[in-house]
């Protein structure tokens, strides 16, 4: 058993390279992983309509059974834009995941290398609308009407059956909207470290300190990578890393760790970012100065 889950790991391994040339590496998360993530957004979802249902109905009992129709229409736009807000508004957050994802422990990344961007978490979710909510609301549709009939029922479910076994047909595990959008859902972990990165102190990363210039030289994007890169543990993208800030911003002392130097200057550039934000200013990364 142990020996068939490294196979399925190192199946599943992907090279990812970021713009800078750091090779992250990331494991693909497996169908049932991503089901199961999609099945729990789907309760949370579900949920948050509840409250709206309650609401329409306390809403209906107001205003009285003649503006029933109204309020209906009013209450499918609210459920329309409540399930593609909840995963826009997560996955384009810091963590690229939504409670689900987080849950089982996967994340989306751009296939790319780069952060994830905006138009990417657009394409992918609003695709989930054709692949799975389009054929679901049809057959509601038609079974509130009364008037749903074999074939309208058959042609849903094979629709939505077609889309969900696609990631099972692909060596990438990548839905139509995953494919479309340049993306991989990708397994992240929790990783607790020893003390959380920016609270460090009385250790080797004080031995480094870093001018404004030197944290000016980056932003927030490329904060985040480094903290993927420290998490990561691997020993060759943080000596590239490393070299990499070294060059870049003209530090010279060359013969450090790579771990320890890398720490450090994600310390201090995480606390420069926030200064500047409290003064309004919001460096996005290297370009935006």
């Amino acid at each position: 058993m142990a020996r068939r889950e490294r196979r399925r790991h190192v199946d599943n391994r992907r090279s990812l390279v970021t713009p800078e040339g750091v090779d992250l590496g990331v494991t693909l998360a497996d169908a049932g992983t991503r089901a199961g993530a999609f099945l729990l957004d789907a309760v949370f979802i579900m949920l948050a309509g509840i409250l709206i249902t309650i609401i329409a109905v306390f809403g209906l009992g107001g205003l009285g059974l003649d503006r029933a129709e109204p309020i209906a229409v009013v209450w499918i736009v609210l459920v329309f834009f409540l399930r593609n807000a909840y995963f826009l508004a997560f996955e384009a957050g810091r963590g690229a995941r939504t409670p689900g994802k987080r849950i089982m422990g996967v994340r989306v990344a751009s296939r790319d290398g780069s952060g994830l961007a905006i138009d990417q978490v657009i394409a992918r979710n609003l695709m989930r609308e054709i692949e799975v909510f389009l054929p679901l609301s049809m057959l509601l549709a038609r079974a509130g009407t009364g008037v749903a009939d074999t074939m309208t029922t058959v042609f849903g479910l094979v629709w939505a059956l077609i889309f969900a076994l696609f990631p099972l047909f692909n060596r990438d595990r990548m839905r139509i909207g995953d494919l479309l959008a340049g993306t991989w859902v990708v397994e992240a972990p929790k990783r607790a470290l020893a003390e959380d990165l920016a609270q460090r102190s009385g250790s080797k990363e004080d031995d480094f300190q870093f001018t404004t210039a030197q944290l000016d030289a980056y932003g927030i994007a490329e904060l985040h990578k480094l903290e993927e890169v420290l998490r990561g543990g691997n020993q060759a993208a943080q000596n590239t890393v490393a070299k990499a800030i070294m060059d870049k911003t003209g530090f010279q002392h060359r013969n450090v760790r790579a771990k320890p130097f890398l720490t450090a200057y994600y310390r201090q550039l995480r606390a420069h970012l926030e200064r500047k934000l409290l003064l309004g200013k919001r460096q996005v990364d290297k370009h935006d100065t």
